[in-house]
């Protein structure tokens, strides 16, 4: 990783306006988690929703689209990444450091907040709030891996972005299995599921399945980003 380009990137992206867009949901996710704790209604079948609805279909697909477009995208649409190019730094630095600051960046504004959200409701019963927090880390990684690779590879990164994580995922999910079993909203819970006996936590994939759908979509995803960022630097040099 590039202590350089990495502070630079966290600069970029904690400014007024990013910062803004990271904030908003975590807030409402905590103040939603604060009224239901103490209006009493924060039994496992309401804590589950607001975790699973809420957190990780909801908060972390939006958070990722936001860090994992917001680290390169900008930069390749300015022209400004072509000077990063120019330097002595390998590509698959520039995308791993790239990854790296997105990803701390959805530790930050989902995970931790889904973490503090399931304490709230349920505090460690049933152990809902660890296996919530273990599921949104590790989709957390996929999705941003999925986003950074889809800022290098297409100017329309958000937009395609929005497609996948609200149609495909939250819309089509509901009404085809098919896909259900190809997102990775599903394969998340699929490792929430195997880590709390809590009966409302239910995925449609099983764990042997999940998990290396999860390994090698991340992997296969800063892959392309990677070789996509080489040619860039090709086209640029023509």
């Amino acid at each position: 990783m590039n202590s350089t380009i990495a502070m630079i990137t966290f600069r970029a992206m904690l400014g007024r306006r990013r910062a803004l867009l990271l904030l908003a949901l975590p807030l409402l996710l905590l103040a939603l988690s604060v009224v239901l704790r103490s209006t009493g209604y924060d039994d496992l079948d309401v804590s589950e929703d607001v975790l699973q609805k809420f957190g990780l279909a909801t908060l972390l697909p939006l958070l990722a689209l936001i860090a994992g477009t917001g680290v390169i995208g900008p930069e390749i649409d300015d022209g400004q990444l072509m000077y990063v190019l120019t330097k002595p730094v390998p590509r698959q630095v520039i995308v791993l450091t790239k990854l790296a600051v997105a990803n701390v960046l959805v530790v930050v504004f989902a995970v931790v907040p889904v973490l503090l959200s399931g304490l709230v409701l349920t505090g460690t019963t049933a152990r809902m709030t660890p296996a919530f927090t273990v599921g949104v880390l590790v989709g957390g990684l996929a999705y941003t891996a999925v986003f950074v690779a889809l800022a290098v590879a297409s100017r329309n990164a958000v937009t395609i972005g929005l497609l996948y994580a609200l149609v495909w995922e939250s819309l089509l999910g509901n009404f085809a299995p098919g896909a259900k079993s190809a997102s990775i909203q599903q394969w998340a819970l699929s490792v929430t599921d195997a880590l709390t006996p809590a009966s409302p936590v239910r995925a449609s994939v099983g764990l042997a399945v999940a998990v290396p759908l999860l390994v090698l979509v991340t992997a296969a995803a800063t892959a392309l980003a990677t070789y996509r960022l080489r040619s860039l630097t090709v086209a640029s040099a023509e």
